[in-house]
């Protein structure tokens, strides 16, 4: 395949475009909150219009501005296809939201697929790659952006992970099982060590500002499990191109596809990743 086929620049500012065009949807539904119509998709797991809406804003965008890449999107669907696909979280942290807690961001990752031949590179790719990252927190107005080879950016502002490598000197995110309890006897064993051996834990409740903020150094590691594929395709990218690693736990995917997500700074990776894999059962 042609490496015209993905263009970074024009990928990148598509993505920030539609980031802002979600957050803007969200920002104005979030004042009048006890307006909205709230759907249950199943136990603790939430839709408003206010998701549908800012997806839909997002999805305008993309089609008027790469509509040859594929989409999946958390509220209608899709799937991969194409050169490279969207993975689009338009609420990352719909609970939040909804109690007016302001800890949520506007998701988009874009997953070059195998096969693919990317801009300066002369082989294709051997499996499927994050290669465009934009994570947006509108309350804050922090825009965080990857591209796969060039580094990750907080506002303009090149950001890397911390150098912390020792899980005594650390501070740690994560997310409880709150939809699906069938990893919990897994879950739970890591959590109990990670209380014990770091400086703190933190449970915030947005994925993808979790991994933005390991790849800018406020977090020095992550850890989740049963996540949805666009909870984490544009984090696993922030970090990476923050100089550190966001792999799947288990080590069967090329990136988290499958929601579990362990993330560190080089130097802390290898202590937060033999915490994890003691107590994790073959899937």
């Amino acid at each position: 395949m042609s490496s015209s086929l993905i263009d970074f620049g024009i990928a990148l500012d598509a993505g920030i475009k539609a980031a802002h065009a979600g957050a803007s949807v969200l920002q104005a539904y979030s004042h009048r909150r006890s307006d909205l119509i709230i759907d249950h998709k199943a136990r603790n797991d939430l839709v408003s219009q206010a998701d549908k809406e800012a997806e839909q804003a997002i999805l305008d965008t993309f089609a008027q501005l790469t509509p040859h890449f594929g989409i999946v999107a958390e509220e209608s669907g899709g799937k991969p296809e194409g050169v490279a696909t969207w993975y689009i979280d338009p609420l990352d942290g719909t609970t939040n939201y909804l109690h007016g807690i302001p800890h949520y961001a506007v998701s988009l990752g874009l997953i070059a697929h195998a096969g693919t031949v990317l801009p300066q590179a002369s082989e294709p790719l051997t499996r499927d790659t994050p290669v465009v990252a934009i994570v947006y927190d509108p309350n804050r107005e922090e825009l965080f952006t990857a591209v796969a080879g060039t580094g990750a950016w907080l506002n303009g502002q090149r950001i890397s992970c911390s150098k912390t490598a020792t899980l005594a000197d650390s501070l740690l995110a994560t997310g409880f099982p709150f939809r699906d309890f069938s990893f919990e006897d897994q879950y739970t064993p890591i959590f109990d060590t990670a209380i014990h051996t770091t400086r703190g834990l933190r449970r915030n409740g947005a994925a993808a500002l979790d991994l933005a903020w390991v790849a800018c150094g406020r977090f020095d590691g992550y850890f989740e499990m049963g996540l949805a594929p666009w909870d984490v395709a544009a984090g696993a990218l922030l970090v990476r191109e923050a100089q550190g690693r966001a792999d799947d736990m288990y080590g069967n995917d090329p990136w988290p596809i499958n929601g579990f997500v362990v993330a560190a700074g080089n130097g802390l990776f290898p202590a937060l990743s033999a915490m994890i894999t003691p107590h994790l059962k073959p899937r």
